[in-house]
C-alpha cells in the first residue's frame, strides 16, 4: 500500500498528522505493508527566513492578529500536539523558509532516508528551535539520520531537486489540495486534515479490504 503525505516542514498540524498517522499504523501492525512517500508542500513560499523572529510574531503578523491572539493560537497547537506525546518550544522556533528543506528531503528518498530526515527535521523545528533553512543545521540534522554532511552541503549550494519540489506542488494543485497535511492512499482515497487516529485507521483498513 502507497501512502503519499504532502505536508510542510513549518506546519504544526503536520507534525500533529504524522503521529496520528503513524499511531494507526503501529495499532494496525502494517509498518511493513506501507509505502510512505512525503510530498513538498509550501505554505508561505516567498517567506523570508529571519531568525530574529519568532513565529508567534510571525503569525501575528501575517494574519493580522494581536501577539496575545497569536500565542493564545500557538499554545492550542502546542496542547493537541501534547496530547500525541510532541513538545512544541514555538516559542524559539524559527521563521524560516522551507524550500531548501524540501529539496533535502527529495535528496534523502533518494538515499533511502526520507522519513527519517523528516522527523528529524519536525522535531529541529517545532522541538529544538532549529533554523531549518540554515546548511549547517541542515547538515546537521542530515548526519544524525545517516546521511553525507559533504552530499548535503552539496545539495543545499546547488539547485538540485527543485523540479521534484516543483512537481509536487503542480501535482497538490491538480488533485485540488487546499492545505496540509494531506494523505492519499493507493492513489485512490485522500484524507485532509490532521484527523483523529482513530479516522486513520478506518482509512487504512477500507483500502486494505478493497484491495
Amino acid at each position: 500500500m502507497k501512502v503519499e503525505i504532502w505536508s510542510d516542514v513549518m506546519c504544526p498540524f503536520c507534525y500533529i498528522g504524522k503521529k496520528r498517522f503513524e499511531k494507526a499504523v503501529n495499532s494496525l501492525g502494517m509498518e511493513g505493508d506501507l509505502e510512505v512517500i512525503y510530498r513538498s508542500f509550501l505554505l508561505d513560499p516567498e517567506l523570508a527566513t529571519d531568525p530574529n523572529k519568532n513565529v508567534t510574531q510571525h503569525l501575528a503578523q501575517k494574519k493580522g492578529i494581536s501577539l496575545d491572539e497569536a500565542q493564545k493560537l500557538n499554545e492550542h497547537v502546542s496542547g493537541m500536539a501534547a496530547e500525541e506525546g510532541l513538545n512544541y518550544d514555538l516559542e524559539n522556533a524559527v521563521v524560516a523558509n522551507s524550500r531548501n528543506a524540501h529539496r533535502l528531503l527529495h535528496f534523502a528518498k533518494s538515499k533511502g532516508k526520507q522519513a527519517e530526515f523528516k522527523e528529524a527535521l519536525l522535531k529541529g523545528y517545532f522541538e529544538e528551535g532549529k533554523n531549518i533553512d540554515k546548511m549547517d543545521v541542515l547538515k546537521s540534522i542530515g548526519a544524525s539520520v545517516g546521511l553525507s554532511e559533504e552530499e548535503v552541503g552539496n545539495v543545499y549550494n546547488s539547485a538540485s531537486y527543485t523540479e521534484d519540489v516543483i512537481r509536487d506542488i503542480q501535482r497538490a494543485q491538480q488533485i485540488g489540495v487546499q492545505g496540509v497535511p494531506f494523505f492519499v492512499i493507493n492513489e485512490k482515497f485522500a484524507l485532509s486534515g490532521a484527523q483523529p487516529t482513530d479516522t486513520f485507521k478506518q482509512a487504512l483498513q477500507k483500502v486494505r479490504t478493497e484491495e
